[in-house]
């Protein structure tokens, strides 16, 4: 999978495996130097891919982003991959704070492939299969081509759960690791010349991904046990069946005076469908004497749609020795989130104080569901020349205006001096921003409890709530919740370049990001006590009342710091064959530099309400993304053959605790190696390969966190904990 690819190659791309996070493993985030996934901007052929529906609200690194999901992008469709690691809000907007992945597709009618792979993990599951074919097709005399890229795959679940020690005689009963998944893809791109001067281009992509994930095992000494049913306890299993759609469609040319320009309209858009299967609902079985075991949990959508005009030609002022190139634009841009409700037996609690809503992930309420929309105007300018033979420079400034919290202007300057042709100093300054996401603004999502009469907790008898409110609700604002507001941040980069050798290049950047206003999930803020439960009735919330909420909140400033290092030495031994050898670094330190004071109602309540836990402002924006990586590959050619090794170091790693200090965990580095070697036969390529040769895992969690053996690993581990898996593959190329 592309972003699997893509952590194996760039030290500052983090790429962990949850599990046992609802549905956060059927679209995993990316984090490229620590930062939010959602701080990157990733483009497709230079136009904005779509975010997905998912919003990650678990414990996991992203918690509380909507991140595009990479791996919709099927990678025989790609001829290459750029990575800008440094902000370009001036240049692109928002989400690209922490730096930009321009996916760039295969192009023209000649060439193509198809190819097999099927593998396994050494411990026997995870088995998975995929095949891709890519090909092109010429149009009209060679006066345009179209280009076709199919994948078609499957992947079996992984367990890396123990036997409970509770109850070791039932054996292993829960599922921990990767989600069964089912992915079918069709991405299509093509050009055609209407005349020598302009071109008609679109690409456009079509994927579904059937993902199934575990919960947590009932067994039949817990209170969630249902006999009648399941007589051996039972696994409910959350089900994510997730299309994606998008569409291009632009004409480009260049005038007889040099004027280059690019008008293009761009649609793309995620659905991800809700189940949950082999389940139940007490209280529906309680009060109506059956339940569903397979109930619809309801459907969250996400769309954008764009038109940008981009405009660009170079000058050559009489003051200045060398060219100028000019280039600004204009953008349109409408987003829209969507929430819809689950079947009414997903989500009924009923009265009778038995727990409700479907075992595993209860569905989305009435209340949770809603339409919500909101467009963006932006223009931009950029200039870039040589302001000597050894001097370059550019400079670029965007403003934009969002119809739900205003205006906002980002510039960046940038330089570069080449004190000879083998070494330059370069250096880059800029604002950046992003615009909080319809998700974060409206998702909504609440699971009621029915407390009775004597109620441990004190309450009046009823139905409360508890989950995660929008800011803009009535409990939400009265406890403290605020319109979103941007995140703004400041970033610099210095760095150099260096060829010694002509076989030997080196470069090294270091970087600093300062982000104000950072958009996070907040702690789950108690709302038991008598006096809240009062606050919130005396200001009219009688009818739905809360045991507790989360909501987003411009809490927290941030500070990231880190060193880039990359260098590669091409041998070449002649008739022995050549050796490619590449060393990549990244050393990354974030820090939460302020937490904004709680707002004056927490306090005022008088009982300890806390908007940032310990393991958001410690951990999860700071230490349990790896200090350091290092990537050191080497490539072999000789004749037919090749071997390909990575050796990859993932530096240390915390998990923090919400609470107490005492159950935090510190993670050692650890060393894993990937070998491939491929024989190549006329037109075909066959491979056999490990990933993880030596079955590395990382530490296993303290038993205060292991929830009994049943979860042996961390959700943070930045390599997944699966192990050593062996594969096969067979391509065909022409």
């Amino acid at each position: 999978e592309l972003t699997t690819a893509l952590a194996r190659l760039i030290p500052s791309l983090t790429f962990p495996r949850p599990a046992a996070s609802d549905t956060a493993d059927s679209q995993r985030p990316a984090q490229l130097r620590g930062l939010s996934p959602d701080q990157v901007l990733v483009l497709v052929d230079g136009k904005r891919w779509h975010p997905g529906a998912i919003l990650l609200t678990n414990g996991v690194l992203g918690r509380g982003s909507q991140a595009v999901d990479l791996n919709t992008i099927p990678i025989g469709a790609i001829d290459h991959i750029e990575v800008l690691r440094d902000g370009a809000s001036a240049q692109y907007g928002s989400d690209a704070i922490a730096g930009v992945i321009n996916i760039v597709l295969k192009k023209g009618a000649q060439g193509g492939e198809v190819d097999v792979t099927g593998g396994q993990y050494s411990a026997g599951d995870g088995r998975q299969w995929q095949g891709s074919a890519n090909f092109g097709i010429p149009l009209d005399n060679d006066r345009g081509w179209i280009r076709f890229t199919l994948q078609d795959g499957n992947q079996d679940y992984t367990n890396r759960s123990e036997p409970n020690r509770t109850r070791p005689w039932e054996g292993v009963t829960q599922r921990f690791g990767d989600p069964a998944v089912k992915d079918h893809n069709l991405f299509v791109n093509a050009q055609f010349d209407l005349t020598p001067g302009v071109q008609l281009y679109a690409f456009g992509h079509y994927g579904n991904r059937d993902s199934t994930s575990p919960a947590f095992f009932r067994n039949v000494a817990s209170s969630n046990s249902v006999p009648s049913l399941y007589p051996s306890g039972y696994l409910p299993l959350e089900h994510a069946d997730s299309t994606d759609q998008s569409l291009v469609v632009g004409v480009r040319g260049k005038t007889s005076g040099g004027w280059r320009w690019d008008v293009s309209g761009n649609y793309g858009g995620n659905r991800v469908s809700y189940a949950t299967e082999n389940s139940v609902n007490r209280a529906f079985l309680h009060d109506f004497g059956y339940s569903p075991t397979t109930f619809h949990d309801g459907i969250l959508r996400s769309t954008q749609q764009s038109f940008d005009v981009d405009i660009a030609k170079e000058f050559t002022p009489s003051w200045l020795p060398n060219p100028v190139t000019l280039a600004f634009g204009a953008e349109y841009l409408r987003q829209t989130y969507q929430i819809d409700a689950g079947d009414l037996p997903s989500w009924y609690t009923g009265t009778s104080g038995v727990s409700g809503g479907a075992q595993g992930f209860g569905g989305f309420q009435p209340v949770n569901a809603g339409s919500f929309s909101r467009h963006d105007v932006a223009q931009y300018v950029s200039v870039e020349t040589n302001l000597t033979d050894r001097f370059s420079a550019s400079a670029a400034l965007r403003h934009e205006d969002y119809s739900d919290f205003g205006n906002t202007t980002s510039g960046s300057l940038a330089g570069r001096f080449d004190f000879t042709n083998r070494f330059a100093l370069r250096g880059s300054v800029s604002t950046g921003f992003r615009a909080p996401s319809l998700a974060q603004q409206h998702y909504s999502y609440t699971s009621s409890l029915y407390y009775g009469t004597g109620n441990s907790l004190g309450l009046p008898a009823g139905i409360y709530n508890t989950g995660l409110v929008p800011v803009g609700s009535q409990v939400g604002q009265l406890l403290g919740a605020q319109p979103l507001e941007p995140e703004k941040s400041h970033n610099y980069t210095l760095g150099a370049v260096w060829n010694p050798l002509d076989a030997l290049n080196l470069s090294v950047d270091v970087y600093q990001i300062d982000i104000d206003n950072r958009i996070t999930l907040s702690s789950n803020l108690a709302t038991t006590s008598p006096s809240v439960q009062a606050y919130l009735a005396a200001n009219g919330v009688t009818n739905t009342n809360y045991s507790g909420i989360s909501y987003f909140t411009n809490a927290v400033n941030t500070r990231t710091q880190g060193i880039d290092l990359v260098a590669s030495y091409l041998s070449d031994f002649g008739n022995d064959g050549s050796l490619q050898s590449t060393l990549s670094y990244n050393y990354n330190k974030n820090k939460v530099t302020d937490i904004k004071a709680n707002p004056a109602v927490l306090d005022q309540l008088g009982v300890n309400l806390k908007r940032i836990d310990r393991r958001d402002q410690y951990g999860l924006l700071a230490d349990t993304t790896p200090r350091s990586k290092l990537i050191i590959n080497e490539i072999y050619n000789l004749d037919r053959w090749s071997f390909n090794g990575t050796l990859t170091r993932y530096g240390r790693w915390v998990s923090y605790n919400s609470t107490s200090p005492a159950l935090d965990q510190v993670f050692s580095p650890k060393w894993l190696l990937d070998l491939a070697v491929s024989y190549k036969v006329d037109r075909w390529t066959f491979t056999v390969g490990s990933d993880n040769v030596f079955n590395t895992h990382p530490d296993k969690v303290i038993a205060a966190n292991d929830n009994n053996g049943a979860l042996p690993y961390s959700v943070f581990s930045p390599f997944g904990f699966n192990g050593a898996y062996v594969y096969g593959k067979v391509a065909y190329r022409w």
